[in-house]
C-alpha cells in the first residue's frame, strides 16, 4: 500500500515518545556548540523553490563552522566546482538543513534554520588563515537543533577500519565520470586527482 497521508503515516509508526519528542531545542546549548566546534564534516540540505533538492557535503578543520552565539552559525563556502547549487537554493528559498558528524562518533547533530548567503568582512575575517578563503559564507539563524542517535551508524559501522574496502577494488572517480559521460579521454588517474585536488584545499 502507498502510504499518502499523515494518517497512515501515524498508523504504521506511531508518535514519538520521551526524549525523542522532547530533544528538539530551537537554540544551541554548551553540547550542540561543542559537537560543532569538534566536527571536520557536515552534509547540507537544501531545497529550491521549485522543489529541486540538494545534499551537499562540506569539510574542514575541527571546528571550520563557526559559532556566532546560541542561535547563529557561519559556514565558509569553500572552494568548489563552482556549480553553487547549494548556495542557489539558500538564495531562493532561505531554508538549510544540516548534519555534523565527528569520525569515530556514532552520534550525530541535527540542525534546521533559515540561511543567506553573506560577503560581510566580518564574517569572511573569520576564515582568512584559511588557505584559500572563501568568496562568501552561509550565515545560518537556528530554529531546530537536536542529537540524532547511533543507530545508522552502528547498522553500517562506518568509523570501524574493518569496513573500509580495497580503494584499488573501486572504479575511480576518472573511469566513472568517462564511462557516464561517454569520453573517450584517458581516465584521470585517483593520484593525479588527489594532486589536483590538494591544490585546491
Amino acid at each position: 500500500m502507498k502510504i499518502e497521508n499523515e494518517s497512515q503515516l501515524r498508523e504504521l509508526y506511531g508518535y514519538p515518545k520521551g526524549r525523542a519528542k522532547d530533544k528538539v531545542l530551537n537554540h544551541l546549548e554548551k553540547h550542540a556548540i561543542n559537537f560543532v566546534k569538534t566536527s571536520p564534516f557536515l552534509v547540507m540540505s537544501t531545497s529550491s523553490i521549485d522543489g529541486k533538492q540538494d545534499a551537499s557535503p562540506r569539510g574542514g578543520n575541527q571546528g571550520f563552522v563557526k559559532v556566532i552565539d546560541d542561535k547563529t552559525l557561519v559556514i565558509p563556502d569553500a572552494k568548489g566546482n563552482n556549480r553553487v547549487d547549494s548556495i542557489s537554493n539558500i538564495i531562493e528559498t532561505h531554508r538549510i538543513g544540516l548534519l555534523f558528524l565527528i569520525p569515530g562518533v556514532d552520534e550525530t547533530l541535527r540542525i534546521n534554520g533559515r540561511a543567506f548567503l553573506s560577503t560581510k568582512p566580518s564574517y569572511l575575517n573569520l576564515f582568512i588563515e584559511e588557505n584559500n578563503p572563501p568568496k562568501a559564507c552561509v550565515v545560518v539563524s537556528v530554529e531546530a537543533s537536536f542529537l540524532h542517535c547511533a543507530k545508522a551508524f552502528m547498522r553500517s559501522r562506518l568509523w570501524e577500519a574493518s569496513e573500509q574496502i580495497n580503494r584499488d577494488t573501486f572504479p575511480t572517480m576518472g573511469q566513472m565520470l568517462k564511462d557516464q559521460l561517454g569520453t573517450k579521454e584517458t581516465p584521470e588517474t585517483r593520484e593525479a586527482m588527489i594532486e589536483r585536488y590538494n591544490k585546491d584545499l
